[in-house]
């Protein structure tokens, strides 16, 4: 009978039982696909992570991203997670304070930089390999508040309208006016699956720039319906996105920006994300998402 090490790891944060859960088999050689979605129906996290041998010698290692629904070419919390397992398991040697791996991944090689202290793994962090593609007119705001349960005067106005954006994987980003307007959302599927199922981010990414706590810029929360995910804890991958929806909107001549997203408050998984993202003439080179982890536990898959 095959047997698979798995950790698990809370993602995003640097508390147990906060952040995103994230299950990793280190080894997942051996395993199809069809396997490798089974497991992740079984573990039922937001994503469930295969590391198997890259592609080119050069890079670290390939990872296979899969949600209860299906496989993802990208994703930032199992990015980061991954390269934090890896570390904190001894399966990935540490060259110090700073440790830089590439990971292959459905959109092509990422970046990670693990940082370390006392030899031990504490945050990694991520370069998105795409740069930001801007999607089409989403649905009329009447039907995206349709969806959540909201109001029209619960949304934001002027230059924050909701806009579609992917760094990989697309997502709907929908501004609140209030932090008391995303905790009243409640999902319609039924008004989902109308407007926004057959979209081109049917994923969305709701914000608002009143936060929990002092130190954040945005709170927001990120409904998946089409992925098999309810509500996302934390989201690595609309992290990356979202750098490109607000630096759009940001006027200053600034050529670093900087933002910390908490994610997860109303789960009762507190999550926090720092996003950075470098501009040349107004245009983003660069993104990069990380955050904290910790790990949770170790055990074996036995499978038939």
């Amino acid at each position: 009978m095959p047997e698979y090490t798995y950790y698990t790891a809370d993602v995003f944060t640097g508390q147990v039982f906060g952040g995103n859960p994230l299950a990793v088999l280190p080894d997942a050689r051996g395993l199809d696909p069809a396997t490798m979605q089974l497991i992740a129906r079984e573990f039922n996290y937001s994503e469930t992570v295969f590391v198997v041998p890259p592609d080119d010698p050069a890079h670290t290692r390939r990872l296979r991203i899969f949600t209860p629904g299906g496989e993802l070419p990208f994703a930032g919390h199992p990015t980061v997670g991954t390269a934090f397992v890896l570390a904190a398991s001894g399966a990935l040697p540490l060259t110090g304070d700073l440790t830089r791996i590439v990971f292959e991944e459905g959109v092509g090689p990422i970046p990670v930089a693990i940082r370390a202290r006392d030899g031990a793994p504490y945050y990694t962090q991520l370069s998105a390999a795409k740069m930001p593609e801007f999607g089409p007119e989403p649905p009329a705001l009447a039907e995206i508040a349709q969806v959540f349960s909201l109001q029209p005067d619960d949304f934001l106005n002027g230059d924050f309208t909701p806009q579609a954006v992917s760094c990989g994987v697309p997502f709907l980003f929908v501004p609140l006016a209030s932090r008391a307007a995303l905790a009243r959302i409640r999902l319609d599927r039924a008004a989902w699956e109308r407007s926004l199922a057959g979209y081109w981010a049917p994923e969305v990414f709701l914000f608002s720039f009143e936060t929990e706590r002092p130190t954040s810029d945005l709170h927001a929360r990120m409904f998946a319906p089409r992925m098999g995910i309810a509500e996302d804890p934390a989201t690595g991958a609309a992290a990356t996105a979202l750098a490109g929806y607000l630096s759009r909107r940001d006027l200053s001549p600034a050529a670093q920006l900087h933002w910390v997203v908490e994610q997860g408050f109303e789960m009762g998984r507190p999550s926090i994300l720092e996003v950075e993202a470098e501009r040349q003439g107004g245009v983003v080179t660069a993104i990069r998402v990380g955050g904290a982890s910790v790990l949770v536990s170790r055990g074996v898959l036995s499978l038939p």
